[in-house]
């Protein structure tokens, strides 16, 4: 499966040693055409096949004439900010993130530290298409390591100028940590100890093995839940693989949503900073609400991390992100960081005094449903023409398929990538009416199929 920001498969049917060799040496030798050097920064996550895609990763990119830096086990924020220390020409991560223990899959990162836009995945892909120019012998590519990404990342994050490090430390949070076996598990507990954080970890073994589905979704969240009442936590902290996302489990035990990672972080930053906030379409309103309580407005962003990024860089946000626990903070780099998450949730806590379920317990709560559609016959033109005729009072925006609002609802119905389907995802204040908007929804693209 190719995206704009790499490719991704299962190990063995479609992702093989001989796919990601010729992948790798085509963003290889398409970084170091374009960028700052002849650098190229590598590491990968926890994953089983992991250290096998690294091996024949790092020899791709020296066989193209790159300058390989290997941080090794890493997390994707680690490697975008490790790509911005060494004014590489762009970095490559081994990591499927969130996908199920049999995935694996490349992500490719430019020289600004974010991933590659529509335009330049286009033309790396190109490369693959047309043949990559490898080097001859005298013009090979070599390695250095360097083992310091991670301490780097978390001294960055400490050296924010609102995280107060003492003031928290002070504290002594009592604090539950689910790593699932992934990179997490390498930085999260670090972190913690350096916050001053009693903490109660499981699954800190970075080995790939997931004991779970490794989203971070409430879902699959059953252990610390349980982890964080036996421990008397007051806040649980999960990860996924790849350590970008972040998900919260309240000190009642309860997960309450990755959506509320950005809401929560975003309550503290409009604290100290002033400025637009920045989230794609089919992010949780509960974001708009803690904006709207700090004093300041969301503008929203096609699907997509990058997107989001390119946005917040264009508006001048001072906090962004995605609903699925991706925090982004242009103080720090545009990407979405999950020791980030920590540290400003850990910040929120401080500042506000209070158990982390009376802060959400103020704040509405919303339903999300999500569903997929067969794509119909017609246009997906005439079906979001038919869509906003049929709900007049809500306001339409199409820049990534059609998103309706009103004041305390919306839907969101766009194409998949990767499948012949339509995707439709739904909040309002109940269940019963998510499920009416996307039954609607359902109703209007069968007559047009």
């Amino acid at each position: 499966m190719i995206s704009v920001s790499g490719i991704r498969g299962r190990v063995g049917f479609g992702l093989t040693p001989e796919v990601v060799a010729r992948y790798a040496a085509a963003f290889g030798a398409w970084a170091i055409a374009r960028g700052p050097s002849k650098a190229v920064v590598l590491g990968r996550d926890s994953r089983v096949t992991g250290p096998l895609f690294h091996s024949v990763t790092r020899a791709a990119l020296e066989s193209v004439g790159a300058q390989v830096i290997d941080i090794g086990l890493m997390t994707t924020p680690s490697l975008q900010l490790a790509v911005e220390h060494h004014h590489a020409a762009g970095g490559l991560g081994i990591t499927a993130s969130h996908n199920p223990i049999e995935w694996n899959a490349l992500k490719f990162i430019g020289p600004d530290g974010l991933f590659l836009s529509a335009a330049q995945g286009a033309e790396m892909r190109a490369l693959v298409e047309q043949g990559t120019p490898y080097a001859t012998w005298d013009r090979l590519g070599e390695t250095r390591f360097d083992g310091d990404a991670l301490a780097r990342h978390l001294d960055q994050v400490l050296a924010l100028p609102f995280i107060d490090v003492e003031g928290i430390r002070s504290r002594h949070f009592r604090v539950a940590y689910d790593a699932c076996r992934g990179a997490g598990g390498a930085i999260i507990p670090r972190l913690l100890e350096l916050l001053g954080c009693q903490v109660t970890a499981i699954e800190l073994e970075a080995d790939g093995r997931f004991p779970r589905p490794p989203e971070p979704v409430p879902e699959n969240l059953g252990a610390l839940e349980r982890l964080v009442k036996e421990s008397h936590a007051q806040v649980g902290f999960a990860t996924d693989p790849d350590v970008d996302r972040l998900a919260l489990v309240s000190d009642e035990g309860r997960a309450i949503g990755e959506d509320y990672t950005l809401a929560l972080a975003t309550r503290v930053v409009l604290r100290h900073r002033s400025g637009p906030v920045v989230t794609n379409l089919s992010t949780s309103r509960i974001v708009d609400d803690m904006a709207a309580a700090g004093g300041s407005r969301v503008i929203r962003a096609p699907v997509g991390e990058v997107n989001v990024a390119l946005r917040m860089r264009s508006e001048g946000a001072v906090i962004g992100g995605e609903g699925n626990g991706g925090v982004i903070l242009p103080e720090l780099h545009l990407g979405r960081d999950a020791p980030l998450g920590v540290a400003l949730v850990l910040q929120m806590m401080h500042e506000d005094g209070e158990p982390l379920s009376t802060v959400v317990g103020r704040f509405p709560r919303y339903a999300i449903l999500k569903d997929k559609l067969d794509r119909p016959a017609k246009p997906l033109d005439a079906v979001y023409a038919a869509l906003t005729a049929a709900f007049p009072d809500a306001e339409p925006d199409t820049q990534d398929g059609l998103r309706l609002g009103w004041s305390d609802r919306w839907v969101h119905i766009r194409p998949s990538g990767t499948e012949p389907i339509v995707r439709v995802i739904a909040e309002a204040p109940t269940m019963d009416g998510a499920k009416s908007l996307v039954e609607r929804g359902r109703q209007l693209l069968a007559k047009l199929a």
